[in-house]
């Protein structure tokens, strides 16, 4: 009996002792989680932080890179607009040295013609697209029966950008061309060294149409009219000795001593041959 009491008491101690040691092991389950966790948690924290970076650095390259292609855009469209104004408003060294070589002239030369056409300003156009003109009535009334086509082109508007003087000149133009368009052309004088348009053919134009559509290209585009203009007309071999009362002769007509062309072009020569 004793015995039996003894086993059942050892036993009890045994299941107790399990028992006990059950709690004891739990935390330790728990334990490892925790510390599990808390090396986990540091490393997520870690590349969530790299993530962020990473997303942050994506972000200024791409602005950077936004910021550059803006730049570029905008330095572009500077230049663009630049340009679009130059070929208003510039003749360059360039084009003048070309031309002036094509013809065996010097530059001053060339300059002098456009000072007594153009004026002190020098220009070609009065705005963008609208280049000088001077619409001449009985020069008009000269050609406007002789052009193979007499229609009005009631289409034709005055170019933006011009106000004053330069607005009536043109709309003078404008309302002849509603009545008979290449007529109007013809009898008009175009650009900085106010070429007939009567003499097209002598720029070396197929149309009046394709010489009034160079004359507003750019200053460039003129000079290289003119040019042809005194080669065909045999107007080179004046330019070239300086012999201005020739030169203007053929150039401005018969009138030209009374108006003084002749002394004008040879002090505006000398001008500009000063300023080389």
């Amino acid at each position: 009996m004793k015995q039996s009491l003894k086993r059942i008491l050892g036993t009890i101690l045994l299941v107790g002792a399990i028992v006990g040691m059950i709690p004891a092991m739990a935390p330790c389950h728990i334990i490892a989680a925790e510390r599990k966790a808390k090396i986990e948690k540091p490393e997520k924290a870690k590349k969530k932080k790299s993530k962020k970076k990473d997303k942050k650095a994506r972000s200024e390259n791409t602005e950077i890179t936004e910021n550059a292609d803006s730049q570029e855009k905008a330095g572009k469209s500077e230049k663009s607009g630049k340009a679009m104004s130059d070929r208003y408003d510039h003749i360059s060294k360039a084009e003048f040295d070309k031309v002036a070589k094509r013809l065996g002239v010097e530059v001053a030369a060339i300059k002098a013609v456009v000072a007594i056409e153009a004026g002190p300003g020098m220009k070609g156009f009065w705005a963008p697209g609208a280049p000088v003109v001077n619409f001449d009535a009985s020069m008009y009334s000269r050609f406007k029966n002789k052009v193979e086509n007499q229609k009005g082109n009631k289409s034709v508007k005055v170019p933006s950008g011009l106000s004053g003087p330069h607005h009536k000149a043109w709309q003078r133009l404008v309302n002849a061309m509603h009545n008979n368009e290449e007529g109007a052309m013809m009898g008009t004088f175009w650009g900085m060294f106010q070429i007939g348009g009567f003499n097209y053919k002598k720029c070396g134009c197929k149309s009046v149409k394709e010489f009034v559509k160079r004359m507003s290209e750019s200053e460039d585009e003129q000079l290289e009219l003119f040019a042809t203009f005194i080669e065909t007309s045999g107007m080179v071999k004046d330019l070239r000795a300086r012999n201005w009362a020739g030169f203007a002769r053929q150039y401005n007509g018969s009138s030209y001593a009374s108006r003084g062309y002749h002394t004008k072009m040879a002090s505006a020569y000398a001008k500009f041959k000063r300023e080389e």
